[in-house]
């Protein structure tokens, strides 16, 4: 039987793989691990990694929490009072080079007291450029994983990244999307596998891009243009990411939950890039529905 307590151990056994992936692949900064206790109930270790060859500052949290369900989440969620278990592990890695594009991950196992459970999760692409060749490679190996589990999973959840991850204040999404999804529920062991390998499919799809650019020669101005990005980034974290409303509703460990954030980032007053500029382009191609597997 498939309980909360084995799904939280094959996701601790998650972190622990992709922290030493990527430390292999970028060469001179490892993670650090940082235990917690959530003083409501269980706790979590908040894997951090900074000042690396490739990975300017990142994290792979694992966390598995547990107690009574804030007022704010049951009204969310249209429950009734009951005690939570919620388990996951959630990554995000800021690059030093600016060709290397910035990338997250979640997968996430919640259950009530009442029996009730679901999945969520997905994973997604922020390039601060956007090659289409590169977009295509991201969702090929997207729609392979979803491929193996279900034919309709991946337009579904395409499309859902798409939704997801979108700065409605700026009109734009956030990168070029991936998958994303949450409250699945049916057949356990099938969803979990397919969780399970959405997540296993993180490390070499990350590792791919490192490998691809860590040594690209980039100019002061692609750097501008990097902390321009990651200011986009913030936003969409501070003000539309549910994950981020969710770890702070709960009372979640602060710095775990803001992981996330950039080691610096700008915000220049009504800046547009140059007509015809490679940052132009991006701009441009910061939309959604964009067939990338098909586009080139």
């Amino acid at each position: 039987m498939l309980t909360k307590e084995k799904i939280s151990e094959r996701f601790k056994a998650l972190q622990e793989a992709i922290c030493e992936q990527i430390a292999a692949c970028d060469g001179k900064a490892d993670f650090i691990s940082d235990r917690w206790e959530r003083p409501g109930g269980g706790g979590g270790d908040s894997r951090v990694i900074t000042s690396g060859n490739v990975i300017e500052k990142g994290g792979v949290n694992f966390s598995a929490v547990h107690g009574d369900t804030p007022a704010k989440i049951l009204a969310a969620l249209n429950l009734p009072e009951t005690k939570f278990y919620a388990s996951g592990v959630s990554i995000v890695l800021h690059p030093q080079n600016p060709h290397v594009p910035i990338i997250h991950m979640n997968v996430r196992y919640f259950e009530m007291e009442s029996g009730q459970w679901w999945f969520g999760g997905g994973i997604d692409l922020t390039p601060h450029y956007i090659v289409g060749e590169d977009a295509a490679y991201f969702h090929k190996a997207l729609k392979e994983v979803c491929d193996r589990h279900d034919e309709h999973y991946y337009e579904r959840f395409k499309k859902w990244a798409d939704d997801y991850f979108f700065l409605k204040h700026r009109d734009e999404t956030r990168g070029i999307g991936g998958i994303f999804f949450d409250r699945l529920s049916g057949n356990k062991d099938d969803l979990f596998a397919f969780v399970m390998d959405v997540g296993e499919a993180f490390a070499p799809l990350y590792v791919h891009f490192m490998d691809k650019y860590r040594n690209h020669s980039f100019s002061d101005e692609e750097k501008q243009w990097q902390a321009i990005r990651r200011g986009r980034y913030v936003e969409f974290n501070l003000v539309w990411d549910k994950g981020t409303k969710f770890g702070l509703d709960t009372n979640g460990r602060t710095e775990s939950i803001l992981m996330s954030m950039p080691p610096a980032a700008e915000w220049m007053y009504d800046y547009h890039p140059a007509p015809g500029s490679a940052e132009a382009q991006t701009l441009d191609l910061l939309k959604k529905n964009i067939d990338w597997i098909n586009a080139n």
